[in-house]
């Protein structure tokens, strides 16, 4: 089984998926070796970034919460209702003082309630099934995580408190402007876990490629670790090797 992250690791600076990935993920076909996609990116685009090949990935998508392999749902974990309305009214209360949006992540399709181009165009390239909606709260889709998007960079104080607002749950940085809302049981290293029994496949049998702080609960399910040399300090701190950059396209290398 070998694992990738997306943004910063397998795809370029460019956001795309370098050409010289296709042939290695066939000859990983060919010696029956799978390969598997693991972002906080939703299901739909993740399938469609790798066209017809996508349906039959196993993809771990929404940091974890949703996890399917050849098409098929391996586990799903949702945030409640409560809670959910907790988290809308939370962002809608600091967004009278910050520049930030919020995206509602549904099985297959994502919801957001701010409507201005310049945020839609930050979610242009990450979701690919989106609706705005003139409500958050009457949204019927249960959440499978919840991402906020902050124009001036993920702010440690709004973190602070956005966990202690909503406590137990979990927030985590997703990268320099996202950070992600989820169920306090679910990460990248428990979806993987959870791929690994499905697929049968052991931690000695698993190699994972990482950049960023939510990949690192999936180096302590593989013993073939690399972080990338874009990667956060403490990524590369546990990992096993270290990958030439996403620049270099270090993740099919």
């Amino acid at each position: 089984l070998v694992v990738a992250d997306m943004d910063g690791t397998l795809l370029d600076e460019h956001g795309a998926i370098p050409a010289a990935f296709w042939p290695v993920l066939q000859r990983l076909n060919e010696r029956g070796i799978t390969f598997a996609p693991a972002s906080g990116r939703q299901y739909p685009v993740l399938a469609k970034l790798f066209g017809s090949v996508g349906a039959g990935l196993a993809v771990i998508a929404e940091n974890g919460a949703f996890v399917v392999s050849d098409g098929q749902e391996v586990s799903c974990s949702t945030v409640g209702r409560e809670v959910s309305h907790h988290v809308v009214t939370w962002v809608r209360q600091i967004a009278v003082q910050h520049n930030v949006g919020l995206v509602w992540s549904g099985r297959g399709r994502a919801y957001v309630e701010r409507s201005d181009a310049p945020f839609l165009a930050e979610l242009d390239a990450l979701y690919s099934s989106l609706e705005v909606v003139e409500d958050l709260l009457e949204v019927s889709d249960a959440a499978l995580k919840f991402s906020l998007f902050d124009f001036a960079g993920a702010n440690a104080s709004l973190k602070l408190l956005l966990a202690e607002a909503i406590d137990p749950f979990q927030v985590v940085t997703a990268s320099a402007h996202w950070t992600d809302i989820m169920d306090p049981s679910v990460n990248k290293g428990v979806a993987l876990r959870t791929l690994r029994a499905s697929l049968n496949v052991s931690a000695d049998e698993t190699i994972v490629f990482g950049d960023y702080l939510n990949d690192l609960e999936m180096f302590a399910e593989a013993t073939h670790t690399f972080a990338m040399a874009n990667a956060h300090p403490m990524l590369l701190n546990a990992a096993r090797y270290v990958a030439p950059s996403n620049r270099e396209h270090g993740g099919i290398t």
